[in-house]
């Protein structure tokens, strides 16, 4: 699993059977600021990722690949390596908060 933030979305009017319906994302990986420790920074890669629980553009969400991303009730027919399981709130290092959702 890691971090992403939500940067676009994916519109494909041609397309498997399966894929209908879902909404596609384009999302960036998130790593802790190596420096300061302090905050989360892009990586400069990008990922297409089904959304599977209703998240919008610019929210930190929490992405898994490969075969996890088959793993739900929502994707496991699905032909997909990238999905979108989580809204992040709230990220933590010991007794310091990096990213609060809303800030």
């Amino acid at each position: 699993m890691f971090l992403a933030r939500i940067t676009g979305n994916v519109t494909a009017t041609q397309k498997v059977d399966a894929m209908v319906g879902q909404t596609l994302f384009v999302v960036e990986p998130l790593r802790v600021n190596e420096k300061t420790g302090e905050d989360l920074q892009p990586t400069g890669r990008t990922f297409i990722a089904v959304d599977t629980v209703g998240a919008g553009e610019g929210e930190v969400v929490l992405i898994v690949q490969g075969s996890s991303a088959r793993f739900t009730e929502d994707t496991k027919t699905l032909p997909i390596d990238c999905a979108i399981i989580g809204i992040v709130d709230d990220v933590r290092l010991g007794a310091s908060s990096i990213y609060k959702a809303g800030d």
